[in-house]
């Protein structure tokens, strides 16, 4: 079984998907997702994507992995910013998703610069929702930036989303900073 414990543990992002499509019993619909810059007592939306309303159905098993995959292409600024904000917005089924959990590692190559964990403590079944989170942006030594504005795509991160401990989602991102 996969645990949070386990996912704290990895060193490089991981090869594959760590569940199946079909582990998302809660049926978590991620319907939109903006990120944004939020230094300078200003907000700067840096990426911004929305779901169809009408769009509702979840992948099965034999969707292809790029339905959880994402590139992002921000530039080098990016890794200037000292607070980045995100709001993920999903639906969520029949069932309550106790101790919610997404625990987000980022690497470049197979380096760990940064994990996130992140938890609400309670998802009301059937409904809509809107989960804000913060980041810290870390503060990287000058040849790891250079390393990663040199070589796009090498960036990783894996998210994991856990309820009541139970491995229920995982995507993954690649990042080109040049």
């Amino acid at each position: 079984m996969i645990t949070p414990e386990y996912v704290n543990e990895l060193s490089a992002p991981t090869p594959g998907f760590l569940c199946p499509l079909s582990a998302n019993v809660y049926k978590i619909n991620f319907t939109a997702f903006k990120i944004r810059a939020l230094d300078d007592q200003a907000e700067t939306v840096l990426f911004e994507v929305k779901k169809h309303e009408d769009d509702t159905e979840l992948p099965d098993d034999t969707a292809d992995d790029s339905v959880r995959s994402i590139r992002y292409d921000f530039g080098s600024a990016f890794l200037d910013f000292k607070t980045i904000g995100t709001s993920l917005e999903f639906t969520i089924g029949e069932f309550a998703a106790p101790n919610f959990r997404m625990i987000e590692r980022h690497y470049f190559r197979d380096i760990l610069i940064k994990s996130y964990d992140f938890s609400m403590p309670f998802v009301m079944p059937n409904t809509s929702n809107t989960w804000e989170v913060i980041y810290t942006m870390p503060e990287l030594d000058p040849a790891v930036k250079a390393g990663i504005c040199a070589c796009p795509w090498e960036t990783k991160s894996d998210s994991f989303y856990f309820v009541d401990g139970t491995l229920v989602m995982h995507n993954k991102a690649e990042y080109n900073y040049e």
